[in-house]
């Protein structure tokens, strides 16, 4: 009988065999509420949508002129692995002897494995370093505005307003809680890394039982743990700065804000405290004005500030409310308001950025280091904020703002990307895919045809967590584990390090790149640190081979001692913040010095920035465009836990039973979301835990276009970011506004499209009697097409796969 062996994931540690063609995999014992995300893993084994072989698109390998118009449409050819890296190494020696690297951007988004070394964004960043550097990307799609702002007003981002309060601190303490934005708990499932515990339910549990009071500023009232029975404000979507200022305005007139905590840890009250109350723009930031934009009662917004005044109280913001117009605002009236009530540093009050957005915030940091694979140094000065990709490609040498600078988008001719799902995470998809046209060449890997691996010219199959050894840990997660490969690789998958050592060798780096190491070599050397930090501090170190046969080794924390916050407040002197003044910076002169009219030298209130058709009633229903529950972003959406929240095959999406009856939706309906940059099909769930005036469609459902040629295609899926913006939430952070858009919905007419993205095979002609699709004809060698045996034997035919019809993979291939 096959054993059981150790591995982890984002969203938690656990063990699994392959025994009698079945993945079986058992939560860790230890692990007090395992994600049910755990269930999308079993489909890694033998899904139809893996990539078995390598394969190339026709179009870019017969050098048809313009051939890259056809991205999304083209079909592929299946090739072997040594004629695959030689067409990206000779297309990388091309690139980057005719434009440079300024010409290469290198795309990953990190989120690929929880493992330290098989970290696909380490990996390719690494390899581009060595062939001269590459275009990078900073930030990310998640906080992205949060990111620049904080280190205005706090310092480094991840520090003050991440590791001062603990779920620990919060159960002991804290008497109310006001969460902008909410603490969904689906959220804190996971954490880049792994999340082997999963307290925050019990922690939010006792502080309940305690007494604590939760008070959930959300237009969704399920974005909070449904057992605290947090009281609910519907907020109109994207208003939260001005229910904040409505608050600070109570506590300002009625003298219920900490005069002397502003005095000595805080710079620029005074000029934030003249816009406040009118006496710089004319307009009083009343409860009753705060009431007019926001939905709250003024009434219940003076109550809730004198609550605020009087209770050990945690004010939170959440990843959600930066990730819209003008998204640094809230994060930084949050960190204002809080300091307003003098108790920034106490223990389980003050401010929490994120709280509850990941699950190893809110815990205990550790107190050794974490094994690294390290990326060398990239001579390539140029970048872009992360979000803004489709500015670049689409835009090249124009010049934008970004935090202080002003920059300019190069020109890109090749894309490598490795980790990562970019037609999942960006906005206004039909002009992502009209960028992703632009470049000479895209090279992706990829486990599955995603839609990025179907936009894409060469195609790498890339082994997943389970195919692969790896060593599992995070910071503010106590576990490391020894991911053990649980299933061979699937069909002729390959993981990124061999992949990028044997294009090395092509180019010349194979020693540079490698070490002249084997990964299992690479594993135990980066442990060594973390080993060596536990001997230092006494505690049980023990030897690699050791580790790896126990599985899995505790590793120690942190006092809970109120982290940096706490050291501030108990001496700001001699634990000033590494800002201008050493302080709170609620007036950043930084700021203001940019001369950005979109974000000013202290927080305030701008009106989102929508499109006149948004105003002039054609769109008249807020989207929130949240992260699923069924899976981290779009990674395994073709798991089992994932497939079965679909309904028909589509996502759904919720609707207040009132917006439902005016609009002649009946629950279980698939309906038609549009809006003036595109549609999607989903469908409808009647649910009056969303506001009246919101619907709620998660992202990460696959995008499958209806017609692939359409410039405007519809995604009958249910990928919301065909919907949504792609703008920068201001000139500071150019971060994303994916969260929130406007949209019209309506009963889809007549038999709705099938949806084959997550299907069996389908290819697109000739097929013969029994409904195989494999096409054998003679391909001429092309002009990027080395002459190199197919290790087929002669005359062997190849297999044409089509992207559109989608998912592109063969038996054959296996």
């Amino acid at each position: 009988m096959t054993m059981f062996k150790t591995h982890s994931s984002h969203w938690g540690a656990f063990s699994g065999r392959y025994q009698d063609g079945k993945l079986e995999i058992r939560a860790h014992p230890d692990d007090p509420n395992p994600s049910p995300l755990l269930g999308n893993l079993p489909a890694v084994a033998d899904s139809p949508v893996r990539i078995r072989r390598p394969a190339v698109r026709r179009g870019w390998l017969e050098g048809i002129p313009d051939n890259a118009q056809n991205r999304g449409v083209d079909d592929y050819l299946e090739v072997s692995w040594p004629q695959a890296l030689d067409l990206v190494a000779n297309e990388l020696k091309r690139v980057y002897d005719n434009h440079g690297p300024r010409a290469v951007f290198g795309g990953s988004y990190g989120w690929a494995s929880a493992g330290r070394f098989h970290h696909a964004q380490s990996q390719v960043h690494r390899f581009l370093n060595l062939l001269g550097g590459y275009v990078r990307s900073v930030n990310t799609y998640s906080s992205g505005a949060a990111m620049v702002i904080i280190p205005h007003v706090l310092g480094p981002y991840d520090h003050f307003e991440r590791k001062s309060v603990t779920w620990d601190a919060i159960e002991r303490s804290t008497e109310l809680v006001v969460a902008f934005g909410g603490m969904a708990i689906k959220n804190a499932d996971v954490h880049g890394g792994g999340n082997s515990r999963h307290i925050v339910p019990d922690r939010l549990k006792g502080a309940s039982a305690r007494g604590a009071r939760f008070v959930l500023v959300s237009p969704l009232r399920d974005d909070f743990l449904p057992e605290v029975n947090a009281e609910w404000l519907p907020i109109t979507p994207g208003t939260d700065v001005a229910l904040m200022l409505g608050l600070a305005h109570a506590l300002a007139s009625e003298e219920l804000h900490d005069r002397s905590f502003l005095d000595r840890y805080t710079v620029g009250y005074a000029p934030f405290e003249d816009y406040l109350l009118g006496r710089a723009d004319g307009v009083d930031k009343s409860p009753e004005w705060a009431s007019g934009i926001c939905g709250i009662d003024a009434d219940v917004i003076k109550d809730l500030a004198r609550s605020m005044a009087r209770s050990r109280t945690l004010v939170t913001v959440s990843h959600s409310l930066q990730r819209a117009d003008h998204g640094e605002q809230p994060v930084w009236m949050g960190i204002v308001l809080a300091a307003m009530l003098g108790q920034i540093g106490l223990d389980g009050g003050g401010y929490s950025y994120s709280l509850g957005a990941l699950g190893n915030t809110g815990k205990r940091q550790l107190t050794v280091p974490l094994p690294t694979f390290g990326q060398f140094s990239n001579p390539v000065s140029d970048y872009i904020p992360v979000s803004r990709i489709a500015d670049m490609l689409l835009n090249p040498g124009e010049a934008f703002n970004y935090n202080g600078q002003e920059l300019a988008y190069p020109d890109i001719r090749l894309v490598y990307w490795a980790g990562g799902n970019p037609f999942h995470h960006h906005q206004d998809l039909n002009r992502l895919r009209a960028a992703f046209k632009r470049p000479d060449t895209i090279i992706v890997h990829e486990s599955a045809w995603t839609s990025t691996a179907r936009h894409a010219d060469i195609v790498l199959p890339a082994t997943t967590t389970l195919e692969r050894d790896d060593i599992g840990a995070a910071q503010g997660d106590p576990l490391m584990v020894a991911m053990k490969k649980l299933i061979e690789p699937v069909g002729e998958a390959r993981d990124d390090y061999e992949i990028f050592a044997e294009l090395a060798r092509r180019l010349g780096a194979s020693e540079a790149f490698t070490e002249n190491r084997t990964a299992r070599e690479w594993l135990a050397l980066l442990y060594e640190p973390t080993r060596q930090a536990l001997a230092a501090g006494g505690h049980e170190a023990l030897d690699f081979e050791t580790f790896w046969e126990r599985g899995e080794l505790l590793l120690p924390l942190q006092p809970d001692d109120g982290g940096p916050a706490g050291a501030f407040r108990k001496d700001p002197a001699a634990a000033s913040l590494p800002t201008p003044s050493g302080k709170i910076e609620i007036f950043s002169e930084t700021v203001e010095s940019f001369g950005y009219d979109d974000c000013r030298g202290h927080p305030r209130w701008y009106p989102p920035t929508q499109e006149a058709d948004a105003n002039d009633g054609r769109y008249p229903l807020h989207l929130v465009c949240n992260q699923p529950r069924q899976r981290l972003h779009s990674q395994l959406d073709y798991g089992d836990f994932s497939r079965s929240t679909k309904i028909k095959g589509r996502e759904p999406v919720r609707i207040n039973p009132i917006d439902a009856a005016r609009h002649g939706i009946s629950d279980g309906d698939i309906v038609r979301l549009h809006n003036a940059r595109g549609a999607c099909l989903a469908a409808a769930v009647l649910c009056e835990n969303v506001r009246p005036g919101v619907m709620q469609l998660a992202t990460g459902a696959w995008f499958e276009p209806d017609d692939p040629q359409a410039d405007k295609a519809m995604c009958i899926h249910g990928n919301p970011n065909i919907l949504t913006r792609d703008i920068g939430t201001s000139q500071l952070a150019q971060a994303c506004t994916g969260q929130l858009t406007r949209v019209e919905v309506e009963r889809f007419k007549g038999e709705p499209p099938p949806v084959r993205i997550l299907d069996d095979v389908r290819l697109a002609s000739n097929r013969g009697p029994t409904g195989a699709v494999q096409i054998a004809r003679s391909l001429p060698i092309a002009r990027h097409l080395p002459t190199l045996d197919t290790g087929r034997g002669a005359g062997a035919a190849e297999t044409i796969l089509a992207p559109s019809a989608l998912p592109c993979v063969t038996p054959a291939a296996d």
